[in-house]
């Protein structure tokens, strides 16, 4: 949420950074002016008429200790009179309060100035690519035609249980995929993150807190009766940990790490493109979270970046990094770099992780603040990226390990899982 003293003293500044997004926002940004106009005038009222109640109250006081009751009553009236005032302006000052608030929740977060003009994904600027793409022999399959010939993924069997987009892993197919996660939190807390499990289903607030409310509200699972939302990413739980805390300085950087389920209704997905492990509901994810000096925030981005480049290299598959343009940027985010695993048997790219910087975006929702070197309280900046998510890293292994003996596993998990091949 962007903060009302940031939009009147950049507004002009902050129209043109939102263009890159294709938002017009000159009338909601000068709605919001005039909302906190109001929302500032009627607490100064409210004020006002609140020091005069108590200044009257004190003196009918003084008057009826002095015997001076028939002065005191006259000046009772005029209390009750104030104190009908005080309550219409209360009211007035709530309303346009909530007003003001869900305009600025409809503003999404301003593009840092490395963001790249564009309206979609075909915008997006590709930063660095590493790794060859495999020749696969003939007959190469695709990752949910692999995954049927080794019994490792029945798609059909989650139909019957819940419906699309729910797989059930089984035999090596379930075990690789408890190996990556294991892997992936092991280089994350040798990284210096701190592993927490957290909750699967968060209340609004926590929605709310991170920007999933009420810009995802309908790709979310709600429970209704207990107004429970299931999470979208472990973002979601990790960040809020955090929510309205004061930290010292010295305890930045907070680096945070876990695992969890992900449950997304991914509504309006069909076609070829969503086969398989490509779009879930339902799937796993291992993330990681950082609480940043402000000073520090893109210094700390560069490293996640690298942290995610490494953890890469190490299973040895084709990636390259984009940058997201205005267009395909996230709601929160003020910058974000997609990895994208090559899939070869699908010939295509497909994102395994994004890692943004929401600067003070989040933490103004938040309400999460430091206690800086001269005793201010400050916003902190937040960060998180996935450190992987789970579906399509393992549809790039499938795909880009596959041999006609078999499907041989990266190295670097073979400790991991306890054998060296699915055949």
């Amino acid at each position: 949420m962007l903060q009302v003293q940031e939009i009147r003293e950049h507004k002009d500044a902050y129209i043109t950074a939102l263009a890159k997004r294709g938002i017009d926002a000159n009338e909601v940004l000068n709605a919001i002016l005039k909302a906190d106009e109001q929302r500032r005038a009627t607490q100064a009222q409210l004020d006002d008429t609140l020091a005069e109640s108590n200044s009257l109250s004190k003196e009918i006081g003084n008057l009826f200790k002095s015997g001076k009751a028939a002065e005191a009553n006259v000046l009772k009236e005029k209390t009750t009179t104030l104190k009908e005032t005080s309550k219409t302006l209360g009211d007035e000052l709530t309303a346009v309060t909530e007003e003001l608030q869900k305009l600025l929740y409809t503003i999404p977060n301003i593009p840092n100035t490395l963001v790249p003009a564009g309206t979609d994904e075909n915008d997006n600027e590709e930063t660095f690519r590493e790794g060859n793409i495999p020749v696969l022999a003939d007959g190469a399959m695709p990752h949910w035609e692999l995954a049927k010939k080794y019994d490792l993924i029945d798609f059909e069997l989650g139909v019957k249980i819940t419906g699309a987009g729910f797989p059930v892993y089984k035999g090596k197919g379930a075990r690789l995929q408890r190996a990556l996660i294991a892997y992936f939190l092991d280089k994350n807390t040798a990284a210096g993150y701190t592993e927490y499990q957290v909750p699967h289903l968060v209340n609004e607030a926590s929605g709310f807190g991170t920007g999933q409310l009420p810009d995802k509200e309908g790709q979310m699972y709600h429970v209704g009766e207990d107004d429970l939302y299931l999470i979208p990413t472990a973002e979601v739980p990790v960040t809020n940990m955090f929510r309205g805390d004061l930290v010292n300085e010295s305890d930045l950087p907070i680096l945070c790490t876990g695992y969890t389920p992900c449950f997304r209704r991914e509504a309006g997905s069909y076609g070829a493109h969503v086969r398989g492990l490509n779009r879930l509901h339902q799937f796993d994810k291992v993330e990681i979270v950082r609480i940043e000096h402000p000073d520090n925030s893109y210094k700390a981005l560069d490293g996640m970046v690298d942290h995610v480049t490494e953890i890469l290299r190490e299973l040895e598959l084709p990636f390259r990094i984009l940058r997201l343009c205005g267009g395909d940027l996230g709601f929160t985010s003020a910058l974000t770099y997609d990895f994208e695993v090559f899939s070869t048997a699908q010939d295509r790219w497909l994102e395994i992780s994004s890692v943004s910087n929401f600067e003070a975006f989040q933490a103004n929702r938040l309400k999460l603040r430091f206690k800086d070197s001269d005793g201010n309280n400050r916003l902190a900046h937040t960060l998180n990226g996935s450190a992987l998510a789970l579906p399509r890293v393992l549809a790039g292994i499938l795909e880009n390990y596959q041999t006609p003996e078999g499907i041989k596993i990266p190295k670097v998990l073979v400790p991991y899982c306890g054998f060296d091949m699915i055949s």
